[in-house]
């Protein structure tokens, strides 16, 4: 390759950074430790463009019992594009410290498939930007499995509160209308 093309193709691809950085809404930008996995992290601006489901988690909750139905949901609409992500966190006091436990909560008691994160602050002056993110489109989690619906182009179709289960026709409105949404 001559000198001239390589300096043509680097000034174009350093052109097209900023256009790819704009496409990845702020709250996306930046990665998360996978639960149990030391060499692996999730990329945040994977979801960018995707329809989403955060939810915050905790292994010792009374609604724990959601990661079934939060598969279920996951099972039922991924073919359409839409991703779950699972982030447990202890800020109400009942996830473990160990994060092994928490990944046999997630994996072997429940048969979670979807990403799930290391346990992270998703409340407060201290919560993750993910979060912050969350929360100025909408409204910070309250307890444990509180549920955001992201559209296509990462804004807050809709939050639900713990006591929603994720097969509440609601939620589920709010999951096709983040489907059909344009990226």
């Amino acid at each position: 390759m001559s000198l001239h093309r390589l300096a043509c193709s680097l000034l174009l691809f350093s052109l097209a950074l900023p256009v790819l950085a704009a496409e990845c809404p702020a709250m996306l930008q930046g990665e998360l430790p996978k639960l149990r996995s030391k060499d692996s992290s999730v990329d945040l601006c994977q979801y960018a463009g995707k329809p989403l489901v955060v939810v915050n988690t905790a292994s010792f909750c009374g609604f724990t019992p959601q990661f079934k139905g939060l598969e279920a949901l996951y099972q039922r609409y991924k073919d359409q594009g839409l991703e779950v992500l699972g982030v447990p966190s202890d800020d109400f006091r009942q996830e473990s410290a160990d994060s092994k436990e928490t990944a046999a909560v997630c994996y072997v008691n429940y048969g979670v498939t979807f990403t799930m994160t290391e346990p992270q602050p998703v409340s407060g002056a201290n919560a993750i930007a993910l979060f912050k993110g969350l929360a100025e489109q909408s409204r910070p989690p309250r307890w444990n499995f509180f549920k955001y619906v992201v559209d296509r182009q990462g804004k807050v179709v809709a939050s639900f509160s713990s006591l929603t289960k994720p097969d509440d026709p609601e939620l589920i409105a709010a999951v096709e209308q983040a489907i059909a949404s344009q990226p």
